[in-house]
């Protein structure tokens, strides 16, 4: 399992890492519009900051999880594995939110969230 978690915190990390572009990098391309709903360019240009800082904040958990992994593979097993928990687990956790909070973003609290979830779930049952 401890193989499988660290996988799962990975592509969980590459993802988000991937939306930290969307969101902060590309929000006004008319293809990340597509993939968020912002069906205008103004709607786009209204909300640039608000995306531009949740971008950042995707990026933190990415850089946070890929952090722990580098320790794990350095020999440190205990700070590493606390530090992937705590990526992988905030990025569960948002997707949690988002899920509860829009339920019409459900495609998309799912997809941010179930590569985070295995991998946190996987890093317990290793623990245990």
């Amino acid at each position: 399992m401890n193989v499988v978690g660290y996988v799962f915190a990975a592509l969980a990390a590459l993802l988000h890492v991937y939306i930290f572009v969307l969101e902060s990098v590309l929000w006004t391309a008319p293809k990340t519009r597509a993939i968020f709903g912002v069906k205008t360019e103004e709607e786009a240009l209204a909300t640039k900051s608000l995306a531009f800082n949740q971008g950042f904040y995707n990026l933190f958990l990415a850089v946070v999880t890929a952090v722990g992994i580098i320790v794990v593979a350095c020999g440190s097993a205990s700070v590493g594995i606390a530090l992937v928990l705590a990526g992988t687990g905030s990025m569960a956790a948002a997707a949690l939110v988002l899920l509860i909070s829009a339920p019409d973003k459900a495609r998309a609290a799912i997809t941010q969230g179930i590569l985070a979830l295995v991998a946190v779930i996987a890093l317990v049952i290793h623990l245990i």
